[in-house]
């Protein structure tokens, strides 16, 4: 059973799709409001490249060489595993255009776009750094449970957890680091 949220309403239809099939256009009406709506029956080109781009950075994540982040939604629990690399990392909220290269999808509207950036380094015996710093960002980037203050830089290590607004980040690293 599949279930349509009404677009003016937000009521929930609840029907059978095994008796559709895919690429099929349905019309509903919804009970509460008498709002018409259609749908079309299939698994959309969109989400099916967003499932392949996420199952291709998982794979990346085993091969990368500097780490990754586990990016946790406390809302809904949905996990993204996002792979770093050297230099500077600048974590935030994906949006179409957004210039920053370590994006993640979230519908937190307490992270910013920009949010904070992890610096992959050497130290001088050759060893993986992580620096965590926040990007002036609007709520504040939490590790543990106290804040970064502007322009502080904190050193991380394999299994930190941090937080930009209601989600959780968990950094890896590589067994290099160890």
């Amino acid at each position: 059973m599949k279930r349509v949220r009404c677009p003016k309403c937000d009521n929930f239809i609840t029907f059978d799709e095994t008796r559709y099939e895919a690429g099929q256009s349905l019309v509903f009406k919804c009970d509460q409001c008498g709002k018409e709506f259609g749908i079309r029956i299939g698994v959309s080109k969109l989400r099916q490249t967003q499932k392949e781009e996420n199952a291709n950075s998982e794979q990346l994540t085993v091969d990368s060489p500097c780490g990754s982040i586990v990016v946790i939604e406390n809302v809904f629990h949905y996990k993204q595993v996002i792979p770093l690399h050297m230099g500077d990392n600048v974590i935030g909220r994906y949006q179409k255009g957004n210039p920053i290269n370590t994006p993640f999808e979230t519908v937190d509207p307490s992270v910013d776009l920009n949010h904070c950036t992890i610096t992959v380094s050497r130290d001088k015996r050759g060893q993986l750094r992580y620096t965590l710093a926040d990007n002036n960002s609007n709520t504040g980037t939490f590790v543990g449970d106290i804040e970064l203050k502007p322009r502080e830089r904190r050193i991380i290590e394999d299994g930190t957890l941090f937080t930009l607004g209601a989600t959780s980040i968990i950094l890896h690293t590589t067994d290099e680091t160890a």
